[in-house]
């Protein structure tokens, strides 16, 4: 149960898989291997106009991930939870770093791609990205979960209120959520299975090390992907900034 999923301690959702938000980069044009965030906000970076990011308004958070270890007095704790300083310290590093970016992605194909080319060496990205981009072209991209931690994501099967056969719901969460079934969605999606069973029925025997399934330490410095809200979602009052302001703010970032 998490907060992404839940409300009040009150489960409405089942995760069935997961993915991090990796530090992403050109094994043979980026030396030193980076372990830090910071290397995507140079502003003197030599990658300078192959540098990407994800191109959407939750990567605010990617930036605030960044600046609770290295500007500790803004006071962030959680990224999905800033006040108006937290907000704009984080906008204000992605404006920064819009000259550095070379395009932003959403299309994961297109960046696997963009990697093969070398057009993009630097950033953001899922292993899925560093995998497929791996497939035709071996060494093009490799992952490193910085040491500040990383932002990600968990899907999650809801039911409508409104359904009109919730049982059917059911069922068909009881079947997805199995090891045998668990196993072919994460391998066919590229993510790490909710069910640690399937991990001993997967194709490649090697996915769920790949994809850190039952890394309990990885997991430990991932924030996942939570809609920020004005009462703030960690609890810590009201006067955190709404997701409308953060798509406002991205628009303004992407489009500067």
């Amino acid at each position: 149960m998490q907060p992404y999923n839940s409300v009040d301690g009150v489960a409405y959702g089942m995760p069935h898989g997961w993915g991090a938000n990796l530090l992403m980069w050109s094994p043979s044009a980026v030396t030193p291997a980076p372990d830090s965030w910071g290397v995507v906000y140079d502003e003197n970076s030599p990658y300078k106009g192959k540098i990407t990011a994800y191109n959407a308004p939750i990567t605010i958070a990617d930036a605030a991930v960044y600046l609770k270890s290295s500007q500790p007095d803004l006071g962030i704790d959680n990224p999905y939870a800033l006040n108006q300083e937290q907000f704009d310290a984080a906008v204000n590093l992605l404006k920064q770093q819009k000259s550095l970016i070379g395009e932003y992605w959403a299309d994961y194909l297109k960046a696997a791609t963009a990697f093969q080319t070398g057009s993009l060496v630097l950033g953001s990205g899922w292993q899925l990205n560093a995998n497929t981009a791996n497939l035709d072209k071996p060494g093009s991209a490799d992952t490193v979960l910085p040491k500040e931690g990383a932002t990600a994501w968990s899907d999650t099967w809801m039911i409508s209120s409104k359904a009109k056969h919730p049982n059917c719901m059911y069922m068909w969460m009881n079947y997805v959520t199995t090891p045998e079934v668990q196993a072919q969605v994460a391998e066919w999606f590229g993510e790490a299975p909710a069910n640690p069973k399937a991990c001993s029925l997967t194709t490649d025997p090697e996915h769920c090390t790949t994809f850190h399934a039952t890394d309990a330490d990885f997991a430990k410095k991932l924030y996942y992907w939570t809609t920020p809200t004005k009462n703030c979602v960690d609890g810590s009052g009201d006067d955190c900034i709404g997701f409308q302001d953060w798509t406002a703010a991205w628009n303004d970032i992407t489009a500067s």
